[in-house]
């Protein structure tokens, strides 16, 4: 397996809940200890979001280490894990979750429900689509 530079800004504090609950719902399917270890070197992301300006694909790894690197919201917890586990030969698992924190720029809080679904190929990550309440991010990064 290749070493991850963990000295790379995607490996945020900030963050940990959402690495937490998603190497919990993939545990005996991927390899790592981290999320980063898990996600192989040409993975796609898929966001289905309504976001203005927000990219909904990112290709390869270090893309997505990169993107994350600059993620701001404070995340304090993450819970209501729910795993589906696939009969699909490609091995696909769907996981459930819901993280919650707090917006610094606005000080709002962030509650978000996703449903990721999940591509694993040789223990490793290979292609995710991911969905989640776009209003509550909307919310919670706008003014009153």
């Amino acid at each position: 397996m290749e070493k991850i530079n963990r000295n790379h800004p995607a490996f945020n504090k900030n963050a940990e809940p959402f690495y937490n609950i998603i190497m919990e719902g993939l545990k005996g399917e991927v390899d790592g200890e981290h999320f980063w270890d898990a996600v192989a070197e040409n993975a796609v992301f898929e966001f289905i979001y309504n976001i203005p300006g927000f990219t909904n694909k990112i290709e390869g790894r270090q893309a997505y280490m990169d993107w994350f690197g600059g993620y701001s919201n404070v995340l304090h917890s993450s819970d209501n894990l729910r795993v589906y586990k696939s009969n699909d030969p490609n091995n696909v698992i769907i996981l459930e979750y819901q993280v919650h924190g707090t917006v610094p720029h606005t000080g709002k809080a962030y509650d978000n429900n996703f449903c990721s679904i999940i591509t694993i190929k040789d223990r490793q990550i290979v292609h995710w689509r991911d969905y989640m309440d776009t209003l509550a991010v909307m919310l919670s990064v706008t003014a009153d």
